[in-house]
């Protein structure tokens, strides 16, 4: 059974009196485990899918479904709590607290989202801090580490409340071309190994050859994905 399903999804914008369509009438499905790419231009409808996928706005019309809820349907409060269960972020400018640790920053969630006690809350950052290589960077700061070990942080983070999908929006925009391939290969580990889906929306060749699928989108109309294995169908 599909982990995202769209079914006829449209999202369209209103500037004063002239409605401005995004996301024109798709239909795809995403398998869980997948290593999944939308690519296209600027205005294409890439970053718009993503935040419907991740419960930051609502579909105008049609059927989205992730992990068996239609978010459509989830109002302000239930999306925001459906997002804290299921759904982690990684953005390509970090989105780091500056004045909290390494440490602090992967912990937050699970006190600000989930209110894990501390015991199980140490267990699961120091657990993480390992898989990502930063066990021996966790006190410091955003600004005393690189931008590759600050992504690598924002991984970590994004899987705190072993979230089942994580939506990365041009992960690898702000970082040199070895420290991408670091990072898209650091999150295929994190796939692999804990069975997390991983979405992106990018223009980065470098995640495009990493990706299983290749969803195209022209004009907020998806073309025919480009399939590398049997992971997700349209």
């Amino acid at each position: 059974m599909a982990l995202i399903r769209a079914e006829k999804l449209v999202k369209t914008y209103r500037t004063g009196e002239v409605e401005v369509p995004a996301v024109r009438g798709v239909d795809f499905a995403i398998e869980a485990k997948s290593f999944v790419v939308f690519v296209g231009p600027s205005g294409s409808g890439k970053t718009t899918l993503l935040n419907m996928i991740g419960c930051l706005d609502h579909p105008t019309s049609g059927r989205l479904t992730v992990v068996d809820t239609d978010v459509g349907t989830l109002d302000r409060r239930a999306a925001a709590n459906f997002r804290g269960q299921h759904v982690g972020f990684v953005f390509q400018d970090f989105n780091l607290i500056p004045v909290l640790t390494v440490y602090e920053n992967i912990e937050y969630p699970l006190i600000m989202v989930q209110s894990w006690p501390e015991e199980k809350r140490r267990r699961q950052v120091m657990r993480l801090l390992e898989a990502v290589g930063m066990s021996g960077q966790a006190g410091k700061r955003p600004d005393q580490i690189s931008g590759g070990q600050k992504q690598r942080v924002a991984v970590a983070r994004a899987l705190a409340t072993d979230a089942q999908l994580v939506l990365a929006d041009e992960p690898t925009a702000n970082l040199d071309q070895d420290t991408a391939y670091r990072v898209i290969e650091l999150m295929k580990k994190m796939r692999d190994e804990l069975g997390t889906t991983f979405v992106f929306s990018t223009h980065d060749p470098k995640i495009m050859a990493a990706a299983e699928v290749v969803f195209t989108l022209e004009d907020g109309k998806l073309r025919r994905p480009s399939e590398k294995s049997a992971a997700v169908h349209a």
